[in-house]
């Protein structure tokens, strides 16, 4: 069957995977002791005037998957301690902290921007500062301004994929590209028409071309190009541009890799492989339990009239108004300690209690 574009979207989390399908969002995690953990939560973003324009709404794009992202990974680190044990969801309370006491109420929103920031700002210069540093000490014997460049442009990429291959090495991270690997397999599961089992998921590929990794690539080479054309008459004036030129590159990116998930040509393959050929050290390949986990996030993003989703997943009650989901059931039934059979009778018998509580103050209240 000849693939679908969609535009669902994911990462990989500890020991999970978050999905994203427009505003609608999941996070499923397999908890120590077996079992699937998933929470929805549906983004109260509206889609504006900057949604329609090229360029700027793969910055803001970028900026949205940034704040989902880290408040993703740090809902999947919530579940394990530093012995890997399972641990409370709920922790302590930011308000008691120092961000909490100096920004009141939004010191949630205030500690992500932080966090975002700080993680740009070192990924800028690790890969925007450093370089342009170390080339600039060679201009006493090179005057060429397009050699510095290539210079800078080939050590950009030693750091990158150094740092990638670096920590691949970790035993932690291992486990991260495998559910990465997991992530792709199910949206490939899905684009191509087929249930979303791990059967099905298991024989497609790991590499994707709408990938995180394959931005990164994207902005790797784009900002190579762009900055090739900027003076080298002063480091900091050089650092400066580079920084002023980020938003352009992120969303030229953006649209580079939108097209790349929306066609299949030569030229679209031409700029996706090398993306792709950095998948093969980001991503592993997952067991079947890694692939559960990754289609329970998959199909709780699926609208319900999607032919493709799961009708014997039981859905989630609401734990909070426009907040999230949760449960602790595995989703697929074959590492819970219940079976689907038993989870349908409890649920059906709660929601009989609660028919009869309603009935019983009813005719009290007459």
């Amino acid at each position: 069957m000849k693939a679908k574009y969609t535009s669902i979207g994911g990462q990989a989390l500890i020991e999970g995977v978050m999905m994203r399908n427009g505003h609608h969002v999941s996070m499923a995690v397999r908890k120590p002791n077996g079992q699937i953990e998933l929470i929805e939560e549906y983004m109260g973003v509206k889609s504006g005037l900057w949604s329609k324009i090229p360029l700027l709404r793969g910055v803001i794009a970028l900026f949205s998957a940034m704040t989902i992202g880290i408040k993703a990974l740090t809902w999947s680190a919530s579940f394990f301690d530093e012995d890997g044990q399972e641990d409370e969801i709920e922790k302590q309370d930011i308000s008691d902290t120092f961000v909490g006491k100096v920004f009141g109420k939004y010191a949630e929103t205030m500690s992500m921007v932080g966090t975002i920031l700080f993680s740009v700002i070192m990924a800028f210069a690790l890969f925007g500062v450093l370089p342009t540093v170390v080339v600039s000490l060679f201009k006493k014997w090179i005057e060429s301004a397009v050699i510095l460049s290539i210079l800078e442009g080939l050590l950009k990429i030693v750091l990158f994929v150094g740092y990638i291959v670096a920590i691949s090495m970790m035993k932690e991270i291992h486990r991260v590209f495998e559910y990465h690997g997991a992530e792709h397999k199910s949206i490939f599961c899905y684009e191509h028409g087929l249930e979303l089992t791990p059967e099905n998921a298991r024989q497609f590929s790991r590499l994707h071309p709408r990938c995180g990794t394959s931005f990164l690539v994207f902005v790797l080479i784009i900002s190579i190009a762009i900055f090739s054309f900027l003076s080298w008459s002063s480091p900091i004036v050089r650092v400066l541009l580079k920084f002023v030129f980020l938003p352009v590159i992120a969303g030229v990116s953006f649209e580079v890799i939108k097209l790349a998930g929306s066609c299949d040509n030569v030229i679209v393959r031409a700029i996706s492989t090398p993306g792709l050929l950095m998948q093969k050290i980001t991503t592993k390949e997952p067991d079947d339990s890694q692939l559960e986990v990754a289609l329970a996030a998959l199909n709780a993003v699926l609208k319900d009239d999607d032919p493709l989703k799961r009708t014997d997943i039981l859905s989630v009650e609401n734990k909070s108004e426009n907040k999230c989901k949760n449960t602790d059931k595995n989703k697929y039934g074959n590492k819970s300690e219940k079976t689907d059979d038993e989870n349908v009778k409890e649920f059906e018998t709660k929601e009989f209690e609660n028919i009869e509580e309603m009935k019983t103050k009813s005719e009290a209240n007459a």
